[in-house]
Formats: structure tokens, sequence, C-alpha cells
């Protein structure tokens, strides 16, 4: 009752401020659309039993026409958007080695020096969560479950997005110096741990490159004329390595902004002019009310009110909204992709640009699968069928198709705009994440250490017990290694090495303590490049593999994410719990997996056709949400039972020393002091960093988490739901304030994201300069 009094309120109080345009044109696209409106006002509402039609499935041959030749294709994407990455790349690289002086470190081409601002964060994680699936299989669930679809779809997203910010928040905490997810495992639990997380964090980059791959190749193949697998994929490579191997993940979080910024103004361009000043051709399927006029009629699937398209009580919505949730958390947790965007911005400001990342993030899809997929119900509606078969429709077809049908040519750029982007900024943070699993949790731990016998608590460099709990605990045969930070020897070689015309391999290091290992990383540095190289180049006999299978986008967007659930918990233990051990991770992950494709098998054998017919049965609704439960519950339960049988945490002490091994990641060239030196000084830590000190240090960004994650979590799983899921089928003031508040979101969002993170960049780099400039005086004066 509350819900439905508080929605009148609402209601009464928005409708003051909408209008909509109620004359139009006849639509000329199908032939019988004259014949089907006379009228130009539209009723508020439509009697939802006056005018039921269900659309049959298209059987005839494809309606999608591609518009753009493959020779423009290959010009627009090599030299525009591959050549401006490029020229974007070496700005950053400059800047890295003229301003802040830090070009040489490896650690800086994984985590963009560790000083990102808040705004670019923000869109750079935006950017990263925009998958191309968002574009194309968000409208697929629209078409399939109505608004509600759509709407929990990306409420089950939004709220993994929401928790995210409280795990990096323990990773920062915890693990400060760590790169990679899997380091802190192999510092907690050993060797068999590690191999386990690396296993399951190379996955998931393989899963997700995989999904955005099928999805590009989708986009190329509805827009390019005469386009060849062989073309795609190479096409793919190109964008994926365009400009990561020269500046970094620093060089990401700048094209990210760029590749932010053009989608936003893609999708408000769309909107404009198709939803606000469409052309005379479009407005009877375009504007909002015809939209609703039309879609009213439809009968929608069994197991939403009254069979209607037009309402968020959804069966099958609600039940792919929790599927999502799991899917989505499970994925972004094992991602390591992720993982560099939280490690490259301080805690404070991740927590800060994660919220404004999901509120971000949460419009484009909602928006953009509303407006196209009521438009492609539209169009089909005047047909009386559906203008895409079942086939082309899981593939995610509807958004182009809808997007070069309203706008032509115009409408086939935009959508090449926004998918490439996705593709590009996702695409290269994976091969940034496998390339940084490689380097660090492959070669540089078990293929070729500095030190053969080093573990997780010794100094790297001189191979002592580093592993220090307190002041009192030292003794003669610790590590005493100064730190690189006051050498005087490694500010010369340093100075030598900017000056020096000689490749890095070549120069000899003065530095008799820290020398070896800088020539040590002078080596990964190359490795790290070759091993993106290789990376790329992967990309296109995985790409012509997948082409020879059955595997779609809707079966990798959403039935591979199933072997990534088991992980979730073991992962989050790892990083939070001081209990958690080896056996309990290692079991839990395995049995965990196990139990999650053993539901999915089962699930999926259920339906008709059985597992003859795999890729269709195993991603219906009960068997994802089984699989996904069962591995998430039993990896879970097995984990924190075997751990709380095995663990040796008796007192503070020992769960202070069960820290002490992650806080120990770091490298002594590029200490993680370095980029908490003022927090740091404000809580006078001393010599010894522990757990608690790092707790008092982000104490306010564990307050803004706890608070933004809740008041954002209390407005989309309490204050949304119980709106929506107030109102039976929706009127059409109420269908116009939907599609409206969404429209007007985005419009709100595209300012934000194109200005905000520019003035934030110049104003960091200026206050870099000056005090670059200060240093100098002050050497000289000395």
């Amino acid at each position: 009752m509350m819900g439905k009094l508080y929605m009148v309120f609402l209601l009464s109080l928005l409708s003051q401020t909408y209008s909509e345009t109620t004359t139009s044109s006849p639509v000329h696209l199908p032939s019988n659309a004259e014949t089907r409106h006379q009228e130009t006002n539209v009723p508020t509402e439509i009697p939802a039993d006056s005018c039921k039609v269900k659309l049959s499935s298209y059987t005839g041959e494809t309606k999608i026409r591609p518009r753009i030749e493959k020779s423009s294709m290959a010009l627009l994407l090599l030299l525009g958007f591959g050549g401006f990455s490029l020229l974007i790349a070496g700005g950053y690289r400059a800047l890295r080695k003229y301003v802040y002086r830090d070009e040489h470190n490896l650690d800086t081409v994984f985590d963009a020096g560790g000083r990102v601002s808040v705004s670019l964060t923000a869109v750079t994680v935006t950017s990263q969560l925009l998958w191309p699936a968002d574009f194309l299989q968000s409208e697929t669930l629209t078409s399939k479950s109505g608004l509600g679809g759509s709407l929990w779809m990306s409420i089950g997203i939004f709220v993994d997005i929401l928790l995210f910010p409280a795990l990096s928040l323990y990773l920062k905490t915890r693990a400060p110096g760590a790169k990679t997810f899997p380091q802190i495992a192999y510092a907690r639990f050993g060797k068999m741990a590690h191999i386990i997380f690396c296993f399951i964090a190379l996955l998931t980059n393989v899963i997700v490159s995989m999904t955005v791959m099928l999805a590009g190749k989708t986009t190329i193949q509805v827009l390019s004329k005469d386009s060849n697998n062989t073309f795609i994929y190479l096409l793919i490579a190109v964008l994926f390595g365009s400009y990561c191997m020269i500046g970094g993940l620093g060089t990401t979080f700048y094209i990210s902004y760029f590749n932010t910024a053009l989608t936003f103004l893609s999708v408000s361009v769309y909107i404009l002019y198709t939803s606000f000043y469409p052309s005379s051709d479009i407005k009877d399927i375009s504007l909002v009310d015809r939209m609703y006029e039309h879609v009213i009629c439809l009968q929608g699937p069994d197991g939403n009110y009254e069979n209607s398209f037009l309402t968020f009580r959804t069966r099958s919505g609600l039940i792919y909204g929790i599927v999502l949730l799991f899917m989505a958390t499970s994925i972004s947790f094992c991602d390591q992709a992720n993982w560099q965007s939280r490690i490259a911005a301080k805690p404070s400001q991740g927590v800060i640009g994660y919220f404004l990342a999901a509120y971000l993030w949460f419009v484009v899809p909602a928006t953009l699968s509303f407006t196209a997929t009521m438009s492609y119900m539209s169009m089909s509606a005047l047909n009386g069928t559906h203008l895409l078969s079942e086939a082309e429709i899981d593939n995610g077809y509807i958004t182009p198709f809808i997007m070069g049908e309203l706008l032509g040519d115009t409408g086939a750029y935009l959508f090449l705009t926004m998918l490439m982007m996705a593709l590009m900024s996702t695409g290269s943070g994976e091969v940034m994440a496998i390339s940084s699993i490689i380097v660090y949790d492959i070669y540089k731990t078990h293929v070729n250490p500095f030190r053969k016998n080093h573990t997780q608590t010794s100094c790297i460099l001189c191979g002592k017990e580093k592993l220090i709990y307190h002041k009192d605990d030292q003794n003669l045969d610790d590590c005493n290694c100064p730190s690189s930070i006051d050498c005087g020897w490694c500010k010369d070689d340093l100075a030598a090495r900017l000056s020096s015309r000689e490749k890095t391999f070549e120069i000899h290091y003065k530095c008799s303590i820290h020398g070896k290992y800088r020539h040590y990383e002078d080596g990964l540095m190359r490795y790290k490049t070759w091993c993106m190289v290789w990376i790329v180049i992967g990309v296109v006999p995985l790409g012509l593999i997948l082409s020879e299978t059955s595997i779609n986008v809707n079966w990798t967007t959403l039935g591979m994410q199933v072997f990534t659930s088991p992980f979730l918990v073991p992962l989050f233990l790892t990083i939070s719990w001081s209990k958690a051990t080896a056996q309990g991770v290692v079991s839990g992950s395995i049995l965990g997996l196990a139990c999650s494709i053993a539901a999915m098998l089962i699930g999926g054998s259920m339906y008709e056709g059985g597992l003859d017919n795999f890729f269709v049965n195993t991603v219906k609704d009960y068997p994802l949400l089984s699989a996904m439960l069962s591995g998430f519950i039993s990896s879970g339960v097995i984990t924190v039972i075997v751990s709380l049988c095995t663990h040796q945490i008796r007192s503070k002490d020992d769960e202070e020393r069960e820290w002490a091994k992650t806080i120990n990641i770091d490298n002594p060239l590029n200490p993680f002091r370095l980029v908490y030196e003022e927090e740091l000084k404000e809580v006078d830590a001393g010599p010894i960093i522990t757990s608690d000190t790092m707790d008092r240090i982000f104490r306010k960004a564990k307050i803004v988490a706890v608070v933004g994650g809740t008041l954002s979590l209390i407005l989309f799983l309490i204050v949304i739901p119980s709106i929506v899921l107030s109102i039976e089928v929706l009127t059409l003031e109420q269908f116009q304030i939907w599609i409206r508040t969404f429209q007007y979101w985005c419009f709100g969002a595209t300012i934000l994201v194109v200005f905000l993170p520019p003035v934030e960049e110049v104003m960091q780099i200026r206050n870099k300069l000056r005090q670059n400039r200060a240093e100098s005086k002050s050497s000289r004066e000395m």
C-alpha cells in the first residue's frame, strides 16, 4: 500500500515535468502500418485484453543489411581508433617519463603509478564494466522478459559493483604492495593454492576475452559488408593491443576516458534523434507514446503479470537478476583486469570512483535496452511477426538492427563506435591482466625468480627474514636492507639511466644493494612486452577456433560464468579472513567447481532435447540459477568448515602475523611507502607497517564505503523494487516517466564523463610539475 501511495506521489510530481509529442506521421517501414494508426492521440491507458497479439517467430531471409564497406571498416578501426590510441599511448609514456619520472618502473606498467584520480578511476571502471554484451544481450533479455528483465539484470550487476569497493579496501589494507590477487594466495598459503588461483585468474581472463571477441565478431558481421572470420579477428587483435603495449595500464586509463566519453555521446545522440527529434519516417515507432501503443498490445512471456512486456513483475527476469548478481560478482572478483583498476587508485579515490562508476554504468544498458528493444517490438508489432529470427536475437542483433533501421548509416557508425570502445577497453584490460599474471605469478615466482630459494616472508634482495611483527622481534639475522627511497646510489643510477642512450639491459648499475634487482626488472620489462605481443597474436587463432564451434555470445556471456562462481567465496576469505587456510580454499574451490558443473548439466538435461541441445538448455534460467547457487554455497561451506578445522590462529598476535605475510608483498625499488607517503605521515607510522596501520590510514575510506554502499543498496534493493513491483502494467504516463527518467539520467552522466576527468587530470599534472620544480630548486641549493 505504501509503495502504491509513494508511486502516485512520484508520478504526480514528475508528470508536471514531462510532455510528450503526440502527433506523428504513419510509418512506412512495414506495409500494414497505415491501417494500424489512424489517430494521432494515444489514450493514457489501453485495456490489456483488448488487443493482445502474439508475435510469431521469423523464419525467412535475414533482414539485417550490412551498411559499412569492408575497407571503410578497416580504415576506421585501424587508423581511426587504433591510430588515435597509439598517439594517446605515446603521450602518456612521455608524461610518465618527463613529468612523473617513473617510466622505467615495472610496477608503473601494471598500476599506473598508484595515484589515479577519482573521476579517471570512475570512467575507467565504467569503461571496463561496459562489456559488448551490455549493448547486445541486455536487449535480448528485454525482448524475452519485458521491461522487468532489463531492470532486474541491471540491478543484479549494480549490486555486484557496489560490493567491490569494500573488497578493494581489504586488498589495499591487507596487501598494499600486491599487483595481482594470486600473489596474496601465494604469500598466505604457498604453491598449491597459488597455482589454483593463477588457473582461475587466467580462466576468467580467457572467458571474458572470448565473450568480447564473439560480441565484436557479431557487431562487425552485422555492420560490415563481405567480412570474414580472419579479417574480423585480425581487427580485434589490433584493437586489443593497439596501446597497452606502449604505455601499460596508465594508457588504458587515458584511452578508457575517451572510450567512455564516446560511448555516452553516442548513446545520447541516438536518444536525441529517435526519441526527442525523430524524422517523420520513424516517429511512429520511436516516440515513447507510439512505442507504448504498439507494445501494450503484444502478448508477453508466461510468468509476466498479465503476459505483458510492460511490467516489472516477471518471473524469468527476477531469476536472471539473481543469476546475474552471482555471475557478475564471481566474474568481477576473479578477473585480474578489475583488480588492476583498484590497485591503480588509492583506497579513498577507488571507493568514490567505484560508486560513481556504478551509477554511470547502470544508466547505459538500461536506457539503451528500454529504447532500442521497445522500438524493435513496435516494428515487429506493425509487421505482425518478429523481424529477426530467434538465433539472431540470441546473438544480440536487436540493437545494431534497430539503430541501422532508424538512423541508417549514421546509426550503424554510432553502434560501431559504442561497441568498439567497449571492445578496446575490455580487451586491452584483459591483455594487461593476463600479462600481469604471467609476469608476476608465473615467470617471476616459478620460472625465473630473482632468488631461487626465496620464501614468501624473506627479503628478495638479501634472502634474510623480512617478516617482522614488532620492533622487539628484530635480531641480527633479520633483513637490514636499506630502502631505495633514500638511496643515493639508486638516484644516481636512475639519473644515469634517463640520460643514457644505451639499451636498458646494457646499463651497469652502481648500487650494490638494489642494482642487481634493478637489472633483473629491466629484463622483466622486455619479457612483459613480448608477453603482450604473443597474447595479442593468440587472439586470432582463438577466435578462429571459436568460429568453428557452436558457441554463441549468449552462452559465453551466461554459461561460462558458471566456472567462476565456486571461487568467489574462497577468494574473498583469502583476502579478508585470517583463519582461512590452504586446505580450506583448495578443497572449497575444487569441490565447489564440481558441484557447479554438475548442477548445470543436470538442470540442462531436464529440458526438451537435453544435453544434445547443450548451448541452449544449459543457459536457461533454472540451470543457471542452480549452478550458481550450488557452486557458491558448497564452496563457501567447505572452505569455512575445513579452515576452522585446520587454522592455527589462536590470538590477536597470530592474526597480525598472518597479515604480515601479505604486507610483506612489495617491490624494493618501488615500495608502497612511496604511494602512501602522505597518509603514513598523518598516522605517524614507524618503520614497521602492519594491517592495523593500514586500517587506521583508511578508516575514512571504510566509512565512505559502508555508508555509500548501504544507501545505494537501500535505494536499489528496497526503494526501487518496492515502487516498480507495486505497479501491475505500466500506463502511458508511467511508461513515459520511466523512459524519460533514464534518458535524462544518461544526458547528465554524459556531461559528467566528458568534462570532469580532464579537469582533475590537468590539476594533478600541474601539482606534480610544481613538486618537480621545488625538488630541483632544493637540490640546486644543496
